[in-house]
């Protein structure tokens, strides 16, 4: 794979990848070389077969503070229409390519979030995250939409319709307590403890059945419009494509066995 040359990349040996964004000096903010680079990456992780989770986190005291300011913001008053859909195109392919990547991918958010640091958080499947780690959705703040990135999508049905309308229309920040409360952040650690409880955790996902995993997520993203009997046939056929897989034979003999499970 190519390394990206606007923020870090790492792969280690349990088949943990971790992505960096790395301008602290700008709380990592999004340039739009960093928005093609990210959206790059995560389709080519789906070919990486050593790859079994993605943890995406910052450097410095933020995760990321949503779109530099001078970077992307002054410059797209130069644009037309045109223009302007292509960049908030290309924004949503990030998303997109986020939630169809079949491997886990961890949010580890160590501190500011906002903006489309909170929309990648948001696209994440966890979110492990910092006391410091407050967090806003602020596009009404800068006389945006709060419809950003999937986040008129996907946050209310995390949090709900009421609490996600709250947080669209005024672009507050929200504890990184509340965020846990409402069902938004899936822990909540002390700061020095966040990068120990991050690799814990995805130790504990790249450890398991990776094929049934994906599934899981594939299933979790197709349901999210089905109806009930839709979604009971989908997961029928679902569960009986995993019953084929090598894994669900070694997770039997395993149990025999009384060992651990040596997943593909």
């Amino acid at each position: 794979m190519k390394q990206p040359t606007s923020f870090l990349y790492d792969q280690d040996a349990n088949g943990v990848a971790t992505i960096t964004l790395n301008r602290p000096e700008r709380l990592n903010a999004l340039t739009f070389e960093v928005y093609r680079e990210l959206t790059d990456m995560f389709a080519e992780l789906r070919d990486e077969r050593d790859v079994r989770v993605v943890v995406i986190t910052g450097a410095g005291r933020a995760f990321c503070s949503g779109g530099d300011v001078h970077d992307i913001i002054g410059e797209l008053f130069s644009r037309n229409m045109e223009g302007l859909l292509e960049f908030t195109r290309m924004t949503c392919e990030l998303i997109r390519n986020i939630r169809l990547l079949p491997n886990p991918v961890i949010a580890s958010l160590n501190g500011t979030t906002a903006g489309a640091g909170a929309c990648i958080a948001l696209a994440s499947d966890i979110r492990i995250a910092s006391v410091e780690a407050k967090i806003a959705f602020l596009f009404v703040k800068v006389g945006l939409a709060g419809t950003d990135m999937a986040a008129s999508y996907l946050l209310p049905r995390i949090v709900g319709l009421s609490k996600a309308t709250e947080m669209l229309f005024t672009g507050d920040f929200v504890s990184a307590t509340e965020a846990e409360r409402i069902g938004l952040y899936n822990h909540v650690v002390p700061a020095e403890k966040l990068a120990d409880a991050t690799r814990d955790f995805a130790i504990k996902l790249a450890q398991g059945p990776a094929f049934a995993l994906g599934k899981t997520k594939e299933m979790l993203n197709r349901e999210l419009d089905m109806d009930l009997l839709a979604a009971l046939e989908s997961e029928a056929q679902a569960q009986a494509i995993c019953m084929q897989h090598p894994d669900y034979r070694e997770a039997y003999e395993a149990f025999v066995a009384k060992r651990t499970a040596k997943f593909q």
